[in-house]
């Protein structure tokens, strides 16, 4: 009897061992300072996506104006948004392309800025070219931290812009782009934090 109850005890011990060893093997295991780096992505994109619309300054009549205006910056990210795309998230390539496109925002934002200023229109969008060097730093210590070099990113080609209406219409494209993007970058952290098992808030 005592030969079977040890036995009995052995086994559970090895089922337990067993259920703990495929738990684990099948979740990621997370990374306190890469979630770190995604909770505090997430604030930067969402204030971003509010401080977008400074980069034109107009109100909703005004922009009316321009609806329907072909695009001339074709230098700006194009964004995915299929689900296809969703569906295949891997960290090191997502966090690469983000990179890649913060710092296309960051020179097409630069170039606005000198744009206006030569057209002697008003700038107010500061607070865009704050936050997008900060949230750069973020991925650039991320991709750091999972030990993927970072990638150099392309020079943009900017048109030549001769009347004020054309600079307007630059900072409107790259508003409603920079958008476009804060809300897809918003979803792939989200995405991100979920496939590396990161603890909700």
């Amino acid at each position: 009897m005592k030969f079977i109850h040890d036995s009995t005890r052995c086994l559970i011990r090895l089922l337990l061992l067993a259920e703990l060893f495929a738990h684990s093997s099948s979740r990621p295991a997370s990374s306190p300072s890469l979630c770190g780096m995604f909770g505090a992505m997430v604030p930067q994109v969402e204030r971003l996506m509010t401080l977008s619309k400074t980069l034109h300054d107009l109100t909703d009549d005004e922009l009316l104006n321009f609806s329907g205006v072909e695009h001339a910056l074709s230098s700006l990210p194009h964004i995915q948004q299929d689900a296809g795309y969703f569906n295949s998230l891997k960290v090191n390539a997502s966090l690469s392309q983000l990179y890649v496109y913060v710092q296309s925002f960051r020179l097409h934002v630069d170039w606005l800025k000198t744009a206006k200023e030569n057209a002697g229109l008003p700038w107010s969008a500061e607070g865009v070219c704050t936050r997008l060097p900060q949230l750069s730093n973020l991925l650039n210590a991320s991709l750091h931290q999972i030990g993927e070099e970072v990638p150099q990113s392309p020079s943009p080609s900017f048109p030549t812009v001769s009347t004020t209406f054309d600079v307007v219409q630059s900072s409107v494209e790259i508003s409603e782009r920079l958008q476009a993007f804060c809300d897809w970058s918003k979803r792939v952290l989200r995405l991100l934090q979920r496939q590396s098992s990161c603890p909700k808030h």
